[in-house]
């Protein structure tokens, strides 16, 4: 099972979304593929999503039974913590100046890997 969500996307990727998934709710679609089918239909998201963001989740022999990942920006980002995929939010001023301009700025630490 697959489910990805989108806001602010172009007209074209919803209705091409809406061709493969059912679409239970604006901008979210549902749908059960192989990870082949998914890693393409996931690609046409990214590709034109443009100034919108996504999210897809899908089940995934892992710890919490399933896998995401994420496109465009959001306050919401994906980390890896020990293994385990968990969602930072990030501070409103860094989503509407983009994280790198406030680094620069020196008002946010670069992230340490």
């Amino acid at each position: 099972m697959m489910v990805i969500v989108v806001e602010n996307a172009p007209a074209r990727l919803r209705g091409r979304l809406a061709v493969w998934l059912l679409e239970v709710r604006a901008g979210v679609y549902v749908g059960n593929y192989s990870a082949r089918v998914r890693d393409r239909i996931w690609t046409q998201v990214q590709e034109n999503i443009e100034t919108g963001n996504g999210v897809m989740a899908w089940t995934a022999t892992t710890e919490s039974g399933f896998a995401f990942d994420t496109c465009g920006s959001n306050r919401r980002e994906p980390v890896d913590f020990d293994g385990l995929r968990l969602v930072r939010f990030l501070p409103q001023q860094m989503n509407e100046t983009g994280p790198k301009d406030l680094i620069k700025q020196g008002q946010a630490e670069p992230e340490k890997h």
